[in-house]
C-alpha cells in the first residue's frame, strides 16, 4: 500500500439552502485498502458519494486525486478522472444484453468510416471473461440479459466494467444490502480482489459485519459529520454498532430506561 493518499477530502462542507447536510469532512483514501463509510439512514452517506461522483458540489472545501486538486462538474468528469461508482442495483440495465450493457457509452466498433457498427462478439467475450475472471462462472453468453442476472451477479458486472475501464477508486454503494449471505459473500471476494489490484476501495454500508469482513479502515458519519475515524482491529464489532447508533445518546438513553425500570418496578 502506497504512503500517499490517492484521494483526500478536506474540509468537505454540503449546504442544499439553508440545509446543511456534511459538515467539516476530512477522508483519505489510499490505493490498495477498503475504506468502509458507515452510517445510519440520513446519516450523510449518500451526499458524500454525489460530491465524489460529481453529481453535487461542495459548498466548501477541497478534494484531491493524486495530489492535485479535483473539482468534478459532471458524472462524466468524476468517471473520466477515475472514480466509478455502483450504486446498490449495479446501475445496469435490465433490456440490455450483458454485453451491451458492459461497454454502454464506450462500444468497440468494427467496419470503416461512416459504416462502423457495434462489435457484438467483441464486446460479448470481453464482458464474459471480466466477469469470469472475479468468479461469476454461471455466465457464459454476453448475449444473455442483464434483466436474468442474479443482484450479485449484476454487482459483479458492474465492478467488473469498473475494472476494465480502468477505475482508481471504486465507490460501492450499499452492494450487499438487497442480496442473500451466499450472493453477499461472493460481492465480498469481489471487494477484496479489486483491493488486491490496487484499487483505492470506498464501500459504503450499515452493515457492520460486512464492512469489519473487508474493511481496513474506517469512518463512521452521523447527522453529517464524522463521528470516528479508526484502522481495523482497534474496534470491536459492538462498539463500531454503538458509535453507528450514536454513542453517547444510546447510553443516555440506556440510563433512562434503567432508571425508569428501577422506579416503576413490574
Amino acid at each position: 500500500m502506497m504512503t500517499r493518499p490517492l484521494l483526500t477530502l478536506s474540509g468537505i462542507n454540503k449546504s442544499f439552502g439553508p440545509i446543511d447536510v456534511l459538515h467539516d469532512i476530512n477522508l483519505e483514501v489510499y490505493p490498495g485498502e477498503v475504506l468502509c463509510l458507515l452510517g445510519d439512514n440520513g446519516a450523510g452517506k449518500s451526499t458524500l458519494i454525489r460530491l465524489l461522483s460529481g453529481v453535487h458540489k461542495p459548498t466548501s472545501g477541497t478534494i484531491t486525486l493524486a495530489d492535485k486538486p479535483a473539482a468534478f462538474a459532471s458524472p462524466r468528469d468524476a468517471s473520466n478522472a477515475g472514480i466509478a461508482t455502483v450504486h446498490q442495483f449495479g446501475g445496469t440495465f435490465p433490456l440490455m444484453s450483458i454485453g451491451r450493457s458492459f461497454f454502454v457509452g464506450e462500444e468497440p466498433k468494427k467496419g470503416w468510416g461512416p459504416f462502423k457498427t457495434f462489435d457484438r462478439k467483441t464486446a460479448n467475450d470481453i464482458a464474459v471473461k471480466a466477469v469470469r475472471d472475479l468468479g461469476i462462472t454461471r455466465i457464459t453468453d454476453g448475449d444473455r440479459l442483464v434483466g436474468g442476472l442474479s443482484g450479485g451477479e449484476r454487482q459483479a458486472l458492474a465492478i467488473a466494467r469498473a475494472v476494465h475501464f480502468g477505475a482508481s477508486v471504486l465507490i460501492l454503494d450499499e452492494p450487499t444490502a438487497a442480496l442473500g449471505v451466499k450472493e453477499a459473500a461472493h460481492v465480498l471476494r469481489i471487494v477484496l480482489q479489486a483491493r488486491q489490484k490496487g484499487i483505492a476501495v470506498i464501500f459504503i454500508t450499515h452493515n457492520v459485519v460486512h464492512a469489519l469482513t473487508v474493511g481496513d479502515h474506517f469512518a463512521v458519519l452521523i447527522k453529517g459529520a464524522k463521528a470516528a475515524d479508526f484502522r481495523k482491529g482497534e474496534k470491536t464489532r459492538e462498539e463500531v454498532t454503538d458509535l453507528m447508533a450514536g454513542g453517547e445518546q444510546m447510553a443516555e438513553l440506556e440510563a433512562e430506561i434503567k432508571s425508569y425500570m428501577s422506579s416503576h418496578p413490574v
